[in-house]
């Protein structure tokens, strides 16, 4: 696979700004980010932040990053208990106001993501793509991308790559700006903006798994 050829913006001037508007925003929120990890220490536990691989740019695995938003509560046998059941009200607001995606910040200044892109699902439903669903994989996954402000979870699987693949075709400054704008207002709004990658995926992985 190859990064997006012939757009000037897409392989030069995109990752620059992420870089440059990441680290700056980072700086600006790292007070506030402190303070949300002893939350999270005190009222979770440990570790203050959840990791997990997911495939990037070229399909390259790395670390996402986000802070948790589960306890590690489990049963008599020592198994973790069901998702629900380690949600508390704390981690509700944390992902209802997704302030838990503030830790990805770090993602982009690495280079893992950027601010606009296809979300970056788990790395067992790379068996679920087609050859044209994988293209998703061209350019770096996104803190929020076409897919996640025209629907999120009301999508199908197949109309989320769609869209992702919307996106990786049409890449420009207006377009990405566009999608920031909207994302900043469903935030505000407090209209989730991220899918939940086991139940978009859920109907495919009972054929395929």
């Amino acid at each position: 696979m190859k990064i997006v050829k012939g757009k000037i913006y897409s392989k030069y001037f995109k990752r620059i700004m992420d870089f440059l508007f990441s680290l700056v925003i980072f700086l600006v929120l790292s007070p506030i980010m402190l303070v949300i990890a002893i939350l999270v220490k005190i009222k979770l536990g440990s570790p203050v932040f959840f990791k997990q691989e997911r495939p990037g740019l070229n399909e390259e695995i790395f670390n996402i990053y986000k802070f948790r938003t589960m306890t590690n509560e489990t049963d008599e046998k020592g198994n973790l208990l069901p998702d629900h059941l380690r949600t508390t009200p704390f981690g509700r607001i944390l992902r209802k106001t997704s302030i838990d995606e503030l830790p990805q910040l770090i993602n982009i200044i690495k280079g893992d993501m950027s601010f606009i892109g296809p979300r970056p699902f788990l790395v067992k439903h790379l068996k679920l793509y087609s050859l044209q669903q994988r293209r998703r994989h061209e350019v770096r996954p996104g803190l929020s991308g076409l897919a996640q402000i025209n629907g999120r979870n009301n999508l199908s699987w197949e109309k989320t790559l769609e869209l992702d693949i919307q996106y990786v075709d049409n890449i420009n400054f207006y377009n990405d700006l566009k999608i920031t704008f909207i994302t900043i207002l469903k935030v505000i709004k407090r209209e989730g903006i991220y899918q939940d990658e086991e139940k978009v995926t859920k109907s495919n992985q009972s054929d395929v798994l």
